[in-house]
C-alpha cells in the first residue's frame, strides 16, 4: 500500500497531523515534516517532494478557513500568489539540480538558522503596525525570496511570510498568520510543477499524510483565530533543533 513501511508511514501521518496544526497557528510545520522524512529514510528530493503534495493540502484548508472567517480575501491576494508559484518553482529548480550529498549538509543547518529565528524573535502580537514597505514592493521584493526558499527547502516559510508581513507591512500576527496562507499554498503549487513531472513524489505516502495535515490544519486555524500565534513558538524551537541535531548525527555516522 505504501511505499514504506506501513509503521513509518503512520508515523509519519502523526507529524503531518502536528505540523498542519502548527503551520496553521503560526507557521514552521515543515520543521516536523521534513525531517520526520528524512528520519524515515526518504532521500532529500523524495523528502521536498513528498512534502510539498502534503502540506499543499494543509496551506489549502488554512486558507479556505481563514478566509471563511474574514481575515483574508484571495481574490485580492491572486497577484501576489501568481508572483510566489513562479518563485516557488525557481527554488524547486535549484533544489532539484543539487547533489543529494550537498542537501543532506545544507538542509541540518537550514534548520538550525530557522530554530535560531524563531528563538529570538521577540515582541509580535495581534495589533496592526506601521507600514514600512508598500504593497507592490513588497509584492516583488519579500514575496519571491521568501517563496523561493519554499521551493528550495521550506521549513519556516509560513513564519517568515508572517513576520514579513508583520514588520514590513504592518499586520497583527493573526492578520499576518492568514495572509500568508494562500503565498504559501501558492509556492508549494510551483514547485509542485517541478517536482512532479521528476518522479520524487512518493504519493501514496504524500496524500496519506495529506489528510492528516488537512485534519492538523482545521483544528490550528480555529485556535489561532481564539487565542493568536503565540501558541507554538516553543514546540517549534525544540523541535527544530532536535531534529537538526538528530539529521546532523546521522550524517556524522552514516
Amino acid at each position: 500500500m505504501f511505499e514504506i513501511a506501513t509503521e513509518l508511514a503512520l508515523m509519519l501521518m502523526l507529524a503531518a497531523f502536528f505540523a498542519g496544526m502548527i503551520d496553521a497557528i503560526a507557521g514552521g510545520g515543515g520543521l516536523i515534516a521534513m525531517p520526520a522524512l528524512l528520519l524515515a529514510g526518504l532521500s532529500p528530493i523524495e523528502t521536498l517532494a513528498t512534502n510539498k503534495l502534503q502540506s499543499s493540502f494543509g496551506a489549502a484548508t488554512a486558507t479556505w478557513a481563514y478566509a471563511r472567517a474574514g481575515h483574508v480575501r484571495p481574490r485580492e491576494q491572486l497577484g501576489m500568489a501568481l508572483i510566489s508559484a513562479c518563485a516557488g518553482a525557481a527554488g524547486a529548480m535549484v533544489a532539484h539540480l543539487m547533489p543529494d550529498a550537498m542537501l543532506r549538509i545544507v538542509m541540518p543547518g537550514v534548520l538550525i538558522a530557522v530554530a535560531a529565528f524563531f528563538a529570538l524573535r521577540r515582541g509580535l502580537s495581534d495589533q496592526d503596525r506601521i507600514q514600512r514597505m508598500k504593497p507592490a514592493v513588497f509584492a516583488f521584493t519579500m514575496v519571491p525570496a521568501i517563496a523561493a526558499y519554499d521551493g528550495f527547502f521550506g521549513p519556516g516559510t509560513g513564519s517568515f511570510f508572517m513576520t514579513a508581513f508583520i514588520l514590513l507591512a504592518g499586520y497583527g500576527v493573526l492578520k499576518a498568520t492568514a495572509h500568508t496562507k494562500l503565498l504559501n499554498f501558492a509556492s508549494n503549487l510551483g514547485s509542485l510543477c517541478v517536482f512532479i513531472p521528476a518522479g520524487g513524489v512518493l504519493w501514496a505516502v504524500g496524500l496519506s499524510m495529506a489528510v492528516a495535515q488537512t485534519c492538523g490544519a482545521m483544528i490550528g486555524a480555529k485556535l489561532a483565530m481564539r487565542v493568536g500565534a503565540g501558541l507554538i513558538r516553543p514546540l517549534l524551537i525544540v523541535t527544530s533543533s532536535a531534529m537538526a541535531a538528530r539529521l546532523i548525527w546521522q550524517n556524522i555516522m552514516g
